[in-house]
């Protein structure tokens, strides 16, 4: 099966390198993306092996890197400071940010927890906030840091996530 168009290699590298170089990242949710993405690259692997690196996935990879990000995709909500210092360092390591899907998009289911009032918040609840050291909030991505793109939905609308990676691949100059 060929591949399509936005897809088809240039076979030149860009200015700097010949694959777009991505880190792909889960924060508070319940990871719905990654495992969407995981079933893309049953039908994607091996065309988008030759023209993405997949510096940072752990959940495929024991070895990662945040560093030389062209593009940073980041799934879930906020939900702690050290959360956020996570996310600032990615995009000090990233030339884009994706959000992918609701969590990181609007904060929600994850930031249902934001309604919750101060009676409500005691026993169970506190105990994890206080064990895990949350935040009284849970924020969107864009609360936190610049977002460049978002894949909206939960999980993430697979559609568009290949139309925002595709994007990204012709930004980079390494599909015409």
């Amino acid at each position: 099966m060929e591949p399509p168009a936005q897809f088809t290699s240039t076979n030149q590298p860009s200015a700097t390198h010949s694959k777009l170089i991505v880190g792909w990242f889960s924060f508070t949710c319940s990871e719905d993306s990654t495992i969407l993405f995981t079933e893309l690259l049953n039908d994607h692997f091996d065309e988008w092996k030759k023209l993405v690196e997949f510096r940072y996935l752990k959940a495929l990879k024991t070895r990662n890197s945040l560093e030389g990000l062209d593009v940073a995709f980041i799934e879930g909500a906020i939900s702690s400071e050290k959360q956020a210092a996570e996310v600032k360092k990615i995009r000090d390591n990233a030339k884009y940010i994706v959000a992918v899907g609701a969590c990181a998009c609007t904060g929600m289911p994850s930031a249902s927890r934001n309604d919750f009032t101060s009676e409500e918040v005691t026993g169970k609840i506190a105990w994890y906030m206080s064990r895990f050291d949350y935040s009284q909030k849970v924020r969107k991505l864009e609360d936190v840091i610049k977002v460049d793109d978002k894949v909206e939905g939960c999980p993430m609308n697979a559609t568009t996530f290949i139309e925002v990676l595709g994007k990204y691949l012709k930004l980079f100059n390494i599909v015409t």
